[in-house]
């Protein structure tokens, strides 16, 4: 595989898509304050439309945003057979942004730790967060940008609601458990189907992934399938979905250790006397 030439569709199509995701990205940034002024944001790159895709909106943010901030766009070459390694070099350097590329082989210790048809994603997605994170502290970035969409929010919740016994997502912005690196995902607001419609637009030299993106008995893919099910039945109901993680009422669900349930007998506003005896007719019976 050779890296294309980098190309910027001018239909009018094209372009109405490319202005919708820009502007999502950036109420995404500016609602979770995910990009400050002197930023140095490392965009994790995989050689996947999500993460081709982030890059472009942040490139063409950088040249717009009323902050000033760096990017660095940072690939884990992870040694997976037959991987095209000359791909994304050739790519970024035609782009012209500044690039690192990372040699680790997590693959063989995926391949080696993990029994033949089990899934495979966990333990790689710890492997790279790992390599990612002590690449961004090398590197003094203040931000680690991934390419998460709506679509992997919204499957994240169900994954923990239907398999973890827990009301958790995939979060806009985080701090890491150490407290060193902040996390940001800019393009939480973007549905999967218009990100795909730009990368086609934009003709990304993708590279498939031949460890987690080639196993079909996840359950991730079984979520995926049954929200897409949902959304040809009821078109808008992903958003919806999406929407209700940003509107929680934590005094409507059942965690005590979220709500103070203990306490409400203290914040009740006992009836006066003259409350009880009242014989005002109730608004329905004016």
């Amino acid at each position: 595989m050779t890296a294309a030439p980098v190309t910027r569709p001018s239909s009018k199509t094209f372009k109405k898509l490319q202005a919708w995701l820009r502007s999502q990205v950036g109420k995404a940034i500016e609602d979770y304050g995910m990009i400050q002024d002197g930023d140095k944001v490392m965009v994790c790159l995989s050689g996947g439309k999500d993460s081709y895709t982030l890059l472009d909106m942040l490139m063409s943010l950088q040249r717009r945003a009323p902050v000033q901030f760096e990017l660095l766009a940072v690939n884990l070459d992870q040694k997976q057979p037959n991987f095209p390694a000359h791909v994304l070099p050739e790519y970024l350097t035609q782009l012209g942004v500044p690039f690192r590329i990372v040699e680790q082989d997590t693959y063989s210790v995926v391949k080696r730790v993990i029994p033949e048809g089990k899934t495979m994603c966990g333990l790689c997605s710890r492997l790279r967060r790992g390599v990612l994170y002590r690449v961004a502290a090398e590197e003094g970035v203040t931000k680690i940008a991934l390419g998460h969409h709506r679509d992997d929010l919204v499957e994240t919740f169900f994954l923990n609601l239907f398999h973890g016994g827990r009301m958790k997502a995939m979060p806009p912005k985080l701090l890491t458990d150490d407290h060193r690196h902040i996390v940001i995902r800019p393009l939480a607001y973007c549905p999967e189907k218009d990100i795909a419609r730009y990368a086609r637009q934009r003709e990304f030299p993708i590279i498939p992934c031949t460890l987690c993106g080639s196993q079909d008995n996840l359950q991730r893919v079984q979520i995926k399938q049954m929200l897409t099910q949902w959304e040809r039945e009821s078109p808008g109901r992903v958003d919806s979905i999406f929407r209700s993680l940003q509107h929680v009422s934590e005094s409507q669900l059942a965690d005590p250790q979220l709500f103070d349930f203990q306490g409400l007998e203290a914040q009740r506003s006992l009836p006066s006397p003259s409350d009880a005896t009242d014989n005002s007719p109730l608004p329905w019976e004016l």
